[in-house]
């Protein structure tokens, strides 16, 4: 019979394979997962959504990355490259602040594949909800008009759903993203 082993890698040695890595990696508690590639649609929507936001946010203290820019999830022990992610935190924008990750993202953006949903859903909500920083938690779904919102309030945890023919509020960085537009050149 054999066993399977699990290689256990240091945070800093994950980093430094990482910056010198062909292909990305995400990295949990010690394991270090190989990230899929993703579809002309799955691109098109996080093209889509970075370029509104990024619009939106043109003149403020505020940055937002798409695909290669790492969020660290101190608690989890984790590092995971969300499709969209936004900060304003000054720690995060500073010179002095790290190049290759975010700390204190605002808002997170995930597009739904088949292969990525399940984590997307259960582990990366999970573990982005224990960031005092993160406001809102965003899933785009590629097979259908269909975003969900996951917002923080003083009274806990919401869920926003927007469908066709509505525009997305995203209140963590005061921007409006309508449907067609985010859905723009994917045929859906």
């Amino acid at each position: 019979m054999q066993h399977a082993t699990v290689t256990y890698y240091a945070e800093a040695d994950y980093l430094g394979n990482e910056a010198a890595a062909t292909s990305k990696h995400e990295y949990v508690a010690g394991e270090v997962f190989a990230m899929a590639g993703a579809s002309k649609r799955h691109g098109t929507l996080a093209g889509n959504a970075f370029i509104a936001l990024r619009q939106g946010l043109r003149g403020q203290p505020c940055a937002v990355f798409m695909a290669d820019m790492k969020v660290r999830v101190k608690a989890d022990f984790a590092y995971y490259y969300p499709d969209v992610v936004a900060t304003c935190d000054p720690a995060d924008l500073s010179p002095d602040a790290p190049k290759d990750f975010l700390q204190a993202p605002k808002l997170v953006i995930e597009v739904l594949s088949d292969s990525t949903e399940p984590v997307d859903r259960r582990e990366k909500l999970l573990s982005y909800r224990r960031l005092p920083s993160l406001i809102e938690y965003v899933l785009i779904d590629q097979n259908k008009a269909w975003v969900e919102v996951f917002r923080r309030t003083p009274a806990g945890w919401t869920q926003d759903i927007y469908e066709a023919g509505e525009s997305v509020q995203l209140a963590s960085v005061d921007v409006q993203v309508p449907m067609a537009e985010l859905y723009a050149d994917t045929n859906i």
